[in-house]
């Protein structure tokens, strides 16, 4: 199996503190946290309420953005 087994922990860190959250045309919620044990950034879509998630995946593409100048 190629893929790592995703932990609820995980999902329901990256819920509470994500560190980029968006949200989609659909009324639905992208939020994304970093996963240090995989090294990987998480997605975690969420429905409309914020609160049910609809799917959660490690993200390849996503890069953090540092605000600071």
């Amino acid at each position: 199996m190629d893929r790592s087994p995703i932990k609820l922990e995980w999902i329901e860190n990256v819920v509470a503190c994500p560190i980029k959250t968006q949200r989609q045309a659909d009324g639905r919620f992208k939020k994304w946290g970093f996963i240090q044990e995989e090294g990987k950034y998480l997605r975690v879509i969420l429905l409309e309420d914020e609160e049910t998630v609809h799917n959660a995946f490690f993200d390849r593409g996503f890069k953090e953005v540092n605000n600071e100048n």
